[in-house]
């Protein structure tokens, strides 16, 4: 059984800040440990169901977090940028399933910890079909695509609430709760870990998710950003049009997911020119 792992940090339990989860701060050190600490729990899980090869994708910012010696599973690890992808680059039909570790909360959310959709300089919210969507659904459009089931997903009771919107839903692991976006009540790392393994292998015994995701077809992604001019670059791709009345949101529909997740990362670069 081969398992896909995307991996993000805001996640995770015990990180309330972003001090914690940026390269070169304070704090970034205490943030890797603890990151390590649910990834290899996952892996140890899935292996306890009898998966056998894992491919981790190290997901978050500058996407070289995770120590590659340390990894459990003798896991292959994706670091570093930059990936056509993103944080579903190496992804394809061959794999069983897909865990996302250390996932949060969308940008839209009332209250998620360190909340945001890809880009909070840029992204104020993201919508699929209609709904609200962080990266969860967004990178489950990839998952559709390849036909892989997402069968865990593990954050704050925010992500796994957003994730249970999915069809068919993964399953969760709780690992702290949100209480505003820069303040959560985390378990204890050791329990957090022991969730993750026991969450990883139930995901893949009997109650397995059957599928991958399902979207309607066609799907229409809407992106509402914080400034109308970042709307008009992102009208420059094509495909993307700017939405009648609402100056700083724009549209983009159609049935090969895939090519909507590049379009949208496609954007997601080209904003970030304008605030970086």
């Amino acid at each position: 059984m081969k398992i896909y792992i995307s991996t993000d940090f805001e996640g995770v339990a015990g990180i309330a800040d972003w001090d914690q989860i940026l390269v070169g701060s304070h704090d970034y050190e205490l943030g890797r440990r603890l990151l390590l600490g649910e990834v290899n729990a996952a892996i140890d899980g899935a292996k306890a169901a009898g998966a056998t090869d894992f491919v981790v994708n190290d997901s978050h910012s500058a996407m070289r977090n995770l120590d590659p010696e340390l990894l459990h599973g003798s896991a292959s690890l994706l670091s570093g940028k930059h990936k056509p992808l993103y944080m579903m680059e190496g992804l394809d039909a061959s794999f069983d399933a897909i865990f996302f570790i250390g996932y949060h909360g969308s940008i839209g959310a009332e209250r998620a910890i360190l909340s945001h959709s890809y880009n909070p300089r840029a992204i104020w919210e993201a919508r699929v079909n209609g709904e609200v969507a962080g990266e969860t659904a967004l990178n489950a459009l990839v998952a559709a695509r390849f036909g892989v089931p997402i069968a865990l997903v593990t954050g704050d009771q925010v992500t796994i609430e957003e994730a249970g919107k999915l069809s068919p839903a993964p399953h969760g692991a709780v690992v702290k709760r949100s209480v505003t976006r820069f303040s959560a009540e985390s378990l204890h790392p050791a329990v957090a870990r022991e969730r993750i393994f026991a969450a990883a292998r139930e995901s893949l015994g009997a109650a397995r998710p059957a599928t991958a995701p399902l979207f309607p077809s066609p799907t229409t992604v809407e992106l509402t950003f914080l400034t109308a001019d970042m709307a008009e670059m992102s009208a420059w791709v094509q495909g993307v049009e700017r939405v009648h009345g609402a100056p700083r949101t724009v549209r983009f529909s159609g049935s090969d997911f895939l090519a909507l997740f590049q379009t949208f990362v496609t954007i997601v670069m080209l904003t970030r020119s304008l605030v970086e």
